[in-house]
């Protein structure tokens, strides 16, 4: 069995994921040594935008998304994707 190479250090995350975007993992670790892991709180990466939308729009968004029992900006989250899915 071959020997297995050296992790670097790595100065941030950036050069890390880098590294092993090119890197073979088998160059580096044996799979009988390989864990299973778990990431229970895991969630979707999402960022945060401001949007200015006119008031009677908002209204409107607020009353339907109140019909379907759901929070607005849930709401306004899948009419976004929608639009989006629908110009591709």
């Amino acid at each position: 069995m071959k020997a297995k190479k050296k992790v670097p250090y790595f100065k941030n995350e950036d050069n890390e994921r880098d590294f092993w975007a090119r890197a073979d993992l088998t160059d580096y670790a044996d799979k009988s040594e390989f864990v299973r892991a778990s990431f229970p709180n895991l969630k979707p990466t999402s960022a945060s935008v401001s949007l200015r939308i006119p008031r009677h729009l908002l209204i409107r968004l607020k009353e339907r998304a109140n019909q379907l029992d759901v929070p607005y900006q849930s709401l306004m989250k899948q009419y976004i994707a929608r639009g989006v899915s629908k110009d591709e």
